[in-house]
Formats: structure tokens, C-alpha cells, sequence
């Protein structure tokens, strides 16, 4: 059964990026939908569509992924979704923090067999 992952981020190109690789190299095993901001992920989770695990950039306008991730788990429904971070920012206090609330943490640029690797790691848990 294919895993669905919802990529959650402001940049259009990377967004299609995602979904492109992973759907075209890896199609029996993932179903990428994607969204362009936190709001969005909240109205996404709201009509009940639950991914198996959310891929989630921190810098975005209006709501950051760490607000986006607060939502997250404040919901019951929620809460148990595995959450990885996927972002640009490479300071030390953000991965610090990005490796504490969520399940993983990557930087921008990835490599795609990386992120694949860290993808079924989390989803076999």
C-alpha cells in the first residue's frame, strides 16, 4: 500500500520537485500531495485527508512551520502524524530544535536516496 506524504512549503519548485521524484522513481511506495503554506496543511488535515507523514519547511510566510507543527499537535486527530522538517535553515538552534519536535530533520539541498532512507525509516516505526 502506497504512503502518503504531504509536502508542505512555499517554494512552487520545490514543491513539484518533490512529488515529481519521489512519484516517478519510487511510484509503488508513495502518493505526494503538496501544499503551499500551513494553512493550507490545516485545511488539507481538516477535510480528514491524513498523510502518513508530513514534510514540512519552516521558513514561510504567515504561518512558520513551527506554528504549522504547534496546530499539529494540538489536535487529537493529529497529533501522531510523523512530522519532518525539510528547510534552508542550517543554524544550529533550528536543527537543535527541528530534531526535538519533529521526527527528523533535513537541509536544503537534499539528496533525494537520503531522504528516501529517512522517509521508510519513519514511516516503518
Amino acid at each position: 500500500m502506497k504512503k502518503k506524504i504531504m509536502v508542505v512549503d512555499d517554494d512552487p519548485d520545490l514543491r513539484y520537485t518533490i512529488k515529481d521524484d519521489l512519484e516517478e522513481l519510487y511510484s509503488n511506495d508513495y502518493e505526494v500531495v503538496t501544499v503551499e503554506s500551513g494553512m493550507k496543511c490545516l485545511q488539507y488535515l481538516k477535510n480528514n485527508e491524513i498523510p502518513d507523514i508530513i514534510l514540512l519547511d519552516i521558513m514561510m510566510p504567515e504561518m512558520t512551520g513551527w506554528e504549522t507543527l504547534d496546530r499539529i499537535k494540538e489536535n487529537n486527530n493529529w497529533r501522531k502524524i510523523p512530522v519532518f522538517f525539510l528547510t534552508a535553515r542550517t543554524d544550529r538552534m533550528a536543527k537543535s530544535a527541528g530534531e526535538f519536535l519533529g521526527d527528523d530533520y533535513i537541509e536544503k539541498p537534499y539528496e533525494l536516496v537520503d531522504l528516501k532512507n529517512r522517509l521508510d525509516k519513519i514511516l516503518k516505526r
